[in-house]
């Protein structure tokens, strides 16, 4: 299955060919959240999905973890096998906090108890740095996958104003609703300025980059996600950064190999917690 040439980190995804891997859900108010939990661990690997993605994006990666590793994945709102959320007026914006404060809610649903390995790719990169921030001393490390940084959109509409139109053409044509109140929601000034006021937690944290970028994301884009990699440590203070050979965006997919080792790397070096 072909994916369209992606122009932002966090952009749509084409769903992937594996089988569906088993589900559970549990209610957050009259949303029904769809997530599947298995074996082993402490600790407790906790899987964020890019734009447009929902769990099965890691199918590949959780079956090369388990049983070495306990996994929880799960579908946000509108997505895969999870209701959308009730639509209102007054409904939230879906910005990083939001959405780390409600994968934190359904954790706590769900039974889920930390300590958390977070694990993000995309968008969910960023979403799962917002959980960081939000509860350090529920997380015990964070491996993001080719992950949105916080300053992404804006400085891509200065810095890659090309790649910047594209994007926003392609929300207009291809964008779901709940995709675009994502990428609408992405730098949200209150939850930036929320996010900034709090010390950055000292943790491991494992930051994997693609080694490959499609024709349209060459140049000006390229280079502004390159300094933006650099940015990262300044956020979280003990990243380490890797470049992955022969993939692209979706590491997870072309080197599910790699995603995996690095994961169980970070498990083994969690200290067991009773």
């Amino acid at each position: 299955m072909r994916r369209l040439p992606l122009v932002l980190s966090a952009a749509l995804a084409i769903a992937g060919c594996a089988a569906p891997l088993p589900t559970q859900t549990v209610a957050l108010g009259a949303t029904r959240i769809a997530y599947l939990q298995t074996g082993g661990g402490p600790p407790l690997a906790v899987f964020q999905s890019g734009l447009g993605d929902g769990k099965d994006v890691w199918a590949a990666v959780i079956r090369r973890v388990v049983p070495d590793v306990a996994v929880f994945a799960y579908d946000r709102p509108g997505y895969g096998d999870s209701s959308a959320a009730p639509a209102a007026a007054t409904a939230p914006p879906r910005d990083p906090c939001t959405i780390a404060h409600e994968l934190h809610l359904a954790l706590q649903v769900a039974g889920q108890r930390p300590p958390y390995i977070l694990v993000g790719h995309s968008i969910g990169g960023l979403y799962q740095y917002a959980f960081a921030r939000l509860y350090p001393a529920e997380v015990a490390a964070v491996l993001l996958v080719d992950p949105t940084h916080p300053d992404h959109w804006v400085r891509m509409q200065r810095e890659a104003p090309a790649a910047a139109r594209i994007a926003g053409g392609m929300r207009m044509a291809a964008f779901s609703p709940v995709m675009r109140a994502e990428f609408d929601a992405q730098a949200l000034t209150g939850c930036a300025v929320e996010l900034d006021a709090r010390p950055p937690p000292i943790l491991p944290v494992r930051l994997l980059v693609r080694s490959s970028f499609g024709l349209a994301e060459t140049g000006a884009f390229e280079s502004l996600v390159r300094r933006l990699e650099k940015g990262w440590p300044g956020l979280l203070p003990g990243t380490t950064r890797r470049q992955v050979e022969g993939a692209g965006h979706y590491i997870q997919k072309d080197r599910p190999d790699v995603v995996a080792d690095e994961l169980l790397a970070l498990a083994r070096a969690v200290p067991r917690r009773p």
